[in-house]
């Protein structure tokens, strides 16, 4: 059964569908912010591939499809966006100001961090591009010499805890209004944010998809600077 799961072409992609929608149930039934669908998915492939010795470059080989969906995934968030054109015609350069500043502050926060606790130059470009998607993340940790499997899993980290503490923090800070709520969450928490921020509203989850496609741009661009300064 092992030597069978291991060598299906499609295990690591079934098993990671699998694992999310049993994340989904226990998400519906118990309705708390830490049953991240995708947190769960994350422990309960992890322990399978633990328990059963399955080895990480077999679970991958499967995986890797769903990679590929990464891509037309983000894209497809233009959808909502065009949707609500007109909040971004009447809000242009607010809207383009939050989402420089949350991007910036994102590389800064990372600076300072790694003087903090002593990193070094390689793991300090691993951990820059933490709050932008993955398809653009893995580029970003590839060109300034980061270690990219690491950069994926801190990017799948940081969605995963923006989500959940997305509604507290702007609860706590006291953010109301729908366009700051989206552009907060995109800049920081990127696609996994977005799924948060769609759960709030159609213009919250069209501001924050928008801001996962600028604050990537700005991030390949700036992160190139911010490496020299490391």
């Amino acid at each position: 059964m092992n030597t069978l799961m291991q060598n299906s072409l499609f295990f690591g992609g079934l098993l990671t569908l699998v694992a999310y929608e049993i994340g989904l149930m226990i998400r519906k039934k118990w309705n708390r912010a830490i049953l991240n669908p995708l947190l769960i998915a994350i422990v309960l492939i992890i322990v399978l591939l633990k328990v059963c010795r399955i080895e990480y470059r077999n679970y991958q080989a499967g995986a890797n499809y769903i990679n590929y969906l990464l891509t037309p995934a983000t894209v497809s968030l233009a959808i909502p966006l065009y949707q609500q054109i007109h909040i971004l015609r009447e809000n242009f350069l607010a809207i383009l100001a939050g989402i420089l500043a949350g991007a910036v502050s994102g590389m800064i926060s990372v600076l300072g961090l790694s003087m903090l606790f002593g990193l070094t130059h390689q793991e300090y470009v691993t951990l820059l591009p933490k709050s932008i998607t993955t398809a653009i993340g893995m580029g970003v940790s590839e060109e300034l010499g980061g270690l990219v499997t690491i950069t994926v899993a801190v990017i799948v980290l940081t969605g995963v805890f923006g989500n959940i503490v997305a509604e507290p923090v702007l609860k706590l800070f006291r953010i109301g209004h729908p366009v700051a709520k989206g552009i907060g969450i995109g800049t920081s928490a990127h696609a996994l944010g977005t799924a948060k921020a769609i759960e709030m509203g159609e213009i919250e989850g069209a501001m924050s998809g928008l801001s996962i496609v600028v604050s990537g741009v700005i991030t390949v661009i700036a992160a190139s600077f911010f490496a020299l300064l490391y």
